[in-house]
């Protein structure tokens, strides 16, 4: 297999802008595009590879060396890869550990890493609390919409990383483009969600009881991690040649944030994700680029 880029799987959540069309060059009849699925093999979004007739789950399921050694002891692809704009606020939500989910939802859980990759001015992220509170307190937050009252807004600028374990109460902030490296799971437990209705014309449905259950209820603790279980991150700045090796542990995947670079004889431009199969061996990316590469 080649390096290649990739096709993502698109979301039209209704918080949703245009910027991944405009700005990072996503090609969609869609309106507006909430999130791009870089990298996915998951039944709610799979990606593609430009010029090949597979998708990443096939990869994954037909040829897992190109995936990667360090894949086998996964039972599907461990990783999604986003990118996310967020026009307006997202819900504020939590998603639970593996333990939970396995046991009642037949599904993984949930961990993630936000890098930014752009910010308005005063936009930021809610991540957990910015003080204990109990669960009966918790629940009465919630039930009188004064959740953001003990909410943690962290104003944030381009570059900076957050990892987001699972049980940690969080919500991107409108103004806000991030990339999003995660556990391959789409389950979320909504907890509030600013009054809004859906494309039904009715409110978004919350879950409370189950959102509360896998909460943690302690006050934020700043958290840098790059790395976890499922994935391996690092951004760069290149400027000129760069050389890089996809070895049998891990596919790479380099997903291209601003400027260009070319590589096995190709460009890659803002917006793409580039995919580097496992086994490749060296390979040189030429350019000025603001990147995330990404191993499991």
């Amino acid at each position: 297999m080649k390096i290649t880029k990739t096709i993502p799987a698109f979301k039209d959540y209704i918080w949703g802008g245009e910027k991944l069309k405009t700005e990072f060059g996503k090609k969609t009849d869609l309106s507006r595009v909430a999130e791009s699925w870089e990298l996915a093999a998951h039944k709610d979004g799979t990606s593609g590879f430009e010029g090949e007739s597979f998708n990443l789950a096939d990869l994954f399921s037909e040829h897992r060396e190109l995936i990667g050694k360090k894949a086998d002891v996964f039972e599907r692809f461990p990783m999604i890869i986003k990118l996310i704009d967020a026009k307006d606020n997202l819900s504020v939500q939590v998603h639970p550990s593996d333990e939970y989910a396995l046991a009642n939802e037949g599904s993984y859980g949930k961990t993630e890493m936000w890098y930014v990759v752009e910010a308005d001015e005063g936009a930021g992220l809610y991540v957990g609390f910015n003080r204990d509170v109990t669960e009966e307190e918790f629940r009465t937050l919630i039930a009188e919409n004064r959740l953001q009252e003990v909410l943690n807004f962290i104003p944030v600028k381009p570059g900076e990383w957050f990892f987001i374990e699972a049980g940690t109460v969080h919500a991107i902030g409108k103004g806000v483009v991030i990339a999003e490296i995660q556990q391959n799971s789409n389950l979320t437990y909504r907890l509030y969600d600013y009054g809004r209705v859906g494309a039904d014309g009715k409110p978004r449905e919350l879950h409370v009881e189950k959102g509360v259950k896998v909460s943690k209820l302690t006050a934020y603790t700043p958290d840098k991690r790059t790395s976890c279980d499922y994935f391996d991150c690092e951004s760069l700045a290149l400027d000129g040649e760069r050389s890089f090796t996809a070895d049998e542990d891990s596919f790479v995947a380099i997903i291209v944030l601003d400027g260009a670079f070319t590589c096995d004889g190709n460009t890659y431009h803002r917006g793409d994700t580039v995919f580097v199969p496992a086994g490749y061996g060296a390979f040189t990316c030429d350019g000025k680029a603001r990147v995330i590469v990404v191993r499991i």
